[in-house]
């Protein structure tokens, strides 16, 4: 059976190049050409200033770091989107439609607000910082706070993506191995996993790239202490700001290939979802 596409349909195709035309000088202005003077500046003084930029100890710490974070950070979200959307489309109770906005809180929150927040909780002169003080744990200004500052700007990625197919799909199918005896972890591994596992995975990719490029929320809770709490994106404001600019170009195209890639991932993924692998 063949799908036909539909295009411009009723449009004059005067209208239909011109539209085209703003969006790709809009995409290469906006998009293209911010990448393409990272890319040059970063490698203007050569190979070898660019492999100084991106090999010193402060910069390995921050890449460390920025991975560590995502790699606590990601699997969280995962875990937490599958749970959320499970239960916002599978379960009608009192609350539903607050929960359902409040998992695109981060959406409308500035990240400074957020880190904030944290800092309010969890500072010494937070909420929680005397309980904290007095038993020597440590979250702001440490790892703790910024895998928190992280995991709340993150946290839409995978339950956004997940709600939608699962209310696409329905649950007959889930109803069904419920009645022939299943249980629900069989349930939710062998039918409700497959179903959603593309929108798993984008979500993952999608969480994964805001996590490692997240700067807002975690400067403010890091303490842009050098080695310890400064990820990539702290990394080069402060190579930035010391007047180190090729280094710093240098982190920032490090840091835009993981995006780039990390979109490439999910543009792979999505034509293996169309196709129907």
């Amino acid at each position: 059976m063949q799908h036909s596409r539909v295009t411009g349909i009723g449009e004059r195709p005067a209208l239909r190049i011109v539209l085209v035309a703003c969006t790709m000088v809009l995409m290469v202005l906006i998009l293209v050409m911010p990448l393409a003077v990272v890319l040059v500046e970063a490698l203007r003084r050569g190979i070898g200033s660019y492999a100084e930029g991106i090999s010193s100890p402060d910069a390995w710490d921050a890449i460390r770091l920025t991975v560590l974070v995502a790699a606590i950070a990601v699997p969280l979200n995962t875990v937490f989107g599958l749970a959320a959307a499970w239960c916002l489309t599978r379960y009608r109770f009192a609350g539903r439609a607050a929960l359902m906005a409040l998992t695109a809180l981060p959406f409308s929150v500035s990240p400074v607000i957020s880190g904030l927040v944290w800092v309010l909780l969890f500072g010494l002169q937070g909420w929680f910082g005397p309980w904290l003080r007095a038993h020597d744990v440590q979250i702001i200004f440490a790892l703790p706070g910024i895998v928190l500052a992280t995991v709340f700007v993150t946290v839409p990625f995978v339950v956004r993506q997940v709600i939608p197919i699962m209310q696409a799909r329905g649950d007959d199918e889930e109803l069904a191995a419920l009645t022939l005896g299943a249980s629900g972890w069989q349930i939710f591994r062998r039918i409700t996993l497959p179903r959603v596992r593309w929108g798993v995975l984008n979500g993952v990719l999608l969480c994964n790239a805001r996590a490692m490029g997240e700067f807002g929320a975690v400067s403010v809770v890091s303490g842009h202490i050098r080695g310890l709490t400064v990820t990539m994106p702290l990394h080069i404001e402060i190579l930035y700001n010391d007047y180190n600019l090729p280094a710093a170009f240098a982190m920032a195209s490090l840091l835009a290939a993981m995006a780039l890639v990390t979109l490439g991932v999910k543009a792979l993924l999505e034509r293996r979802q169309t196709a129907g692998v």
